[in-house]
């Protein structure tokens, strides 16, 4: 397909703990110039949490950027040259206690390709250990658990609104679907 877009110019705006701000000008596919506000991010994980009685470890937190409380999977931003493994192993223990023996990759995903960079590498954590959390300065964070059966409703009632949330309340329960004895 011959749409790409040609950047001629770019200037960064910012450069921040979290992301950065770039504006990119560009050639399009019929010679016109426009620009394009992109937002750099060095990716994150994502982890679907089961634990042996087959259910969904979540954390509860305010997200300012919506400025409400989010139920969410356990997730934080790669480290420069970090592995998403290493991340995720790293995110579970802070965020919830749980440590794991079995953390397994699932896919990678765009979480909004019309404006940033971000990644989100999605793994299943299994043969948990419960343990304390470690959450990070300033991070005030509740973790719940729940069944498969209540998430998939708390999903289509509107209840659950992040993305990687949504998504990986599906692959768990395909994978519960499949595995539960």
């Amino acid at each position: 397909m011959g749409f790409e877009e040609k950047t001629m110019k770019s200037d960064k705006l910012y450069e921040g703990k979290i992301l950065n701000l770039r504006v990119d000008t560009v050639e399009l596919p019929d010679k016109k110039y426009s620009k394009r506000e992109i937002i750099e991010h060095p990716g994150g994980v994502g982890v679907i949490p089961i634990a042996e009685d087959n259910t969904i470890v979540l954390v509860r937190q305010y997200r300012k950027a919506v400025e409400k409380f989010l139920l969410e999977i356990p997730a934080g931003k790669l480290e420069l040259n970090e592995e998403p493994r290493i991340t995720a192993i790293r995110e579970l223990k802070e965020e919830t206690g749980y440590t794991t023996k079995k953390m397994d990759y699932l896919l990678e995903f765009h979480t909004s390709p019309g404006y940033t960079n971000e990644k989100i590498y999605l793994f299943l954590a299994t043969e948990l250990v419960e343990g304390d959390p470690i959450p990070d300065n300033g991070e005030f964070i509740e973790v719940e658990k729940y069944s498969i059966d209540t998430l998939v409703k708390m999903v289509d009632r509107g209840e659950i609104l992040d993305s990687k949330t949504i998504i990986g309340i599906n692959f768990a329960k395909k994978y519960l679907e499949k595995n539960m004895k």
